[in-house]
């Protein structure tokens, strides 16, 4: 603990947002990173632990975390990265189909060449395709769609679009508490002003519009609320949003003339049998024209989550609906600044968005492999919910989607005033002592906001089954001990 209050005292902590919830980025993960690494070579060296591996439960990196590749995509990137392998009878013709398509787009038939700013063509006309696939038939027009450096590139590139102003009229961006902290720090960054609004935690972090409308009458008073983010499926908190829920939202950014930002990475990750993704865009066009032609409108997706897990491709897209002529020209201008996204992170976007179909060769073993992604997450995201709720001091919602639990636990008061004798938030405490004792590496909740005098952290639902249930039993027995010695 020595060490993590040294890091914290060089700054490795969460930091408390300002007023009206302008915020620093939160630097608690990176406090328990950086003690993780310590540990690990420590591990290396031979040096004694209360444990022989840390475990990385800290970030949605699934193949970090053994998820094995689906097998199709590789096939498609390893022919559109050398070329010579066309000619292999290893390889099914479908994936060679979808090479050379690529290929053929690309400037001298080669990944190594930049693309168009805004990304290859016939890879953004099949997203068109794939997004009107997905939505029953509502259009996309390939012109609306930008390739991207995973989806974190789109929001950083749209916020800086959209935030303009100073003092009281400087941009407001809305954003759910708990959120993803990329978020937080792009606003800093953009010298926007965060406006928080609160998920409900008592009601599976449902989105309340009544909330809403408490945060943008408050902020009011200090800057120009233009941007409302939505996060859906939710990360860290999991949740599902519904269609109403979604009817609401849209409604009410209609009336308060916001900008939506629908980060809709998580779509292919929903597991409870009463939740379905309904995309915002969908959503939108079916409430009709007075909406669809007038509300503004960027969505995201990325090859990192879903069932891919391909996190290194840096792979991803947005769609943006109803931007103004003139501001679409200058975010043209702003993407045109870093020539392009990585080439094979968009070829890799294009093999998620244009799969093998019934019919085609390939088309048994990916839905087979993409079936099994799916379905042992599901099962993970229910055993750790179950297995969290029957843990005193501990209540976890229901994972209806995403990759993460967000558990809310009972910290002791005794636990809280050593927490400040070490200049530390509580569950940073707590989840330093966690790591120090078993190794396990999770996020404290103030890392990603939440309402004061509740905690959490967030721990990743990846691991294989068997290793999820040893970190599960081992949090257990930390937390029952925990409560024991500062009771």
């Amino acid at each position: 603990m020595q060490r993590a209050a040294a890091l914290v005292r060089r700054g490795c902590s969460p930091r408390t947002p300002g007023p009206w919830g302008r915020s620093q980025s939160s630097a608690a993960a990176e406090a328990s990173a950086v003690l993780k690494g310590e540990m690990e070579l420590e591990l290396q060296r031979g040096i004694k632990k209360p444990f022989t591996e840390v475990i990385r439960a800290n970030i949605g990196d699934a193949q970090a975390m053994g998820q094995q590749p689906i097998t199709f995509l590789r096939q498609v990137m390893a022919l559109c990265t050398y070329p010579n392998l066309l000619n292999s009878p290893s390889f099914p013709e479908d994936a060679k189909k979808r090479a050379r398509r690529i290929l053929q787009a690309c400037g001298g038939n080669s990944l190594g060449s930049y693309s168009a700013s805004q990304g290859v063509n016939c890879i953004r006309e099949d997203v068109a395709a794939y997004i009107t696939r997905r939505d029953g038939g509502v259009p996309a027009d390939p012109d609306n769609i930008y390739l991207t450096t995973g989806a974190s590139d789109g929001i950083s590139t749209i916020l800086k679009i959209l935030v303009s102003g100073g003092g009281k009229s400087r941009t407001g961006v809305m954003i759910p508490i708990p959120q993803y902290p990329l978020y937080s720090a792009v606003i800093s960054e953009l010298d926007a002003i965060q406006v928080n609004y609160y998920l409900d935690e008592e009601n599976c972090w449902a989105l309340n519009v009544n909330e809403l409308r408490r945060a943008v009458r408050e902020a009011k008073d200090h800057c120009d609320p233009k941007v409302l983010c939505i996060i859906n499926p939710g990360n860290p908190t999991g949740q599902v949003q519904s269609r109403k829920c979604i009817e609401d939202v849209i409604h009410f950014a209609w009336e308060e003339k916001l900008f939506l930002l629908a980060d809709e990475v998580y779509q292919d990750n929903v597991y409870s049998p009463d939740c379905g993704f309904h995309s915002f865009k969908k959503v939108l066009y079916e409430m009709g024209p007075e909406y669809s032609s007038n509300v503004e409108l960027a969505s995201f997706h990325s090859t990192s989550k879903g069932y891919m897990g391909e996190c290194g491709y840096r792979g991803g897209y947005m769609e943006v609906i109803n931007l103004h002529p003139e501001i679409k020209g200058q975010l043209v201008k702003l993407l045109s600044v870093r020539l392009c996204p990585p080439v094979s992170g968009q070829a890799a976007m294009d093999i998620v968005v244009n799969p093998p179909v019934p019919g085609e060769e390939s088309f048994e073993q990916f839905s087979r492999e993409k079936e099994s992604v799916l379905g042992n997450l599901a099962k993970k995201a229910k055993l750790t919910e179950d297995l969290f709720n029957q843990v005193p001091g501990i209540h976890c919602n229901p994972l209806q989607g995403a990759m993460y639990a967000f558990p809310r636990i009972f910290i002791p008061a005794k636990a809280v005033e050593a927490a400040q004798a070490h200049k530390m938030a509580p569950d940073m405490f707590y989840c330093m002592k966690l790591l120090e004792e078993t190794g396990i590496c999770v996020v404290p909740g103030s890392g990603f906001g939440q309402r004061e005098g509740t905690y959490h952290f967030r721990m990743t639902i990846l691991p294989p089954v068997e290793k999820l249930k040893t970190v599960l039993q081992k949090v257990k027995d930390f937390h029952i001990k925990f409560l024991e010695k500062y009771a």
